[in-house]
């Protein structure tokens, strides 16, 4: 897979498995008790879960959600979505809502202050300030994508451990 050309900061792929999904989950059992110290795996319905064990887990780690769709000529299709810690993706929305909150605010204070002909070149700035931190986000969500890389392609490993 093309993690590191993707744009998005969380990648998504979709394969058919010439598996069903009984075996898969059969064999994804197996696995999880091998694995168990360095990943750990998660399994819940028609999903599976693959996190960094915590021993290994870094702030940046990522983890790789598995939806599975029975197909009907006895294939199982498979739709992956790789992502941070769901901590961090809080964190970071959270950040994101609240440069949002505050641009919004100073732009109704600015077009306030603009429309009664008062100075409002600090509204600006704390927008202006708003737009950049904006970016900042996103750059220090791609660093930690990046950091994150060497575990994402071990994941698919034993991603491909468990389709096999």
């Amino acid at each position: 897979m093309e993690l590191d050309n993707q744009l998005s900061l969380r990648y998504r792929f979709d394969k058919v498995i010439a598996k069903s999904f009984d075996a898969i989950i059969k064999s994804c059992e197996q696995l999880k008790e091998t694995v168990e110290p360095d990943y750990r795996i998660k399994i819940s319905g028609h999903h599976i879960w693959l996190h960094i064990g915590m021993l290994h887990r870094e702030k940046y780690s990522p983890h790789l959600h598995l939806e599975f769709e029975k197909m009907e000529d006895g294939n199982t299709f498979v739709r992956g979505l790789y992502g941070p810690d769901p901590v961090l993706w809080t964190l970071f929305m959270f950040l994101h809502f609240v440069v949002a909150g505050l641009f919004v605010i100073f732009a109704m204070i600015a077009y306030s202050k603009w429309s009664l002909n008062q100075p409002f070149t600090f509204d600006l700035l704390v927008m202006f300030a708003m737009v950049n931190s904006w970016f900042l986000l996103y750059f220090i969500a791609r660093l930690n994508r990046k950091r994150g890389l060497k575990q994402a392609r071990e994941l698919e490993v034993l991603m491909e451990r468990i389709l096999e």
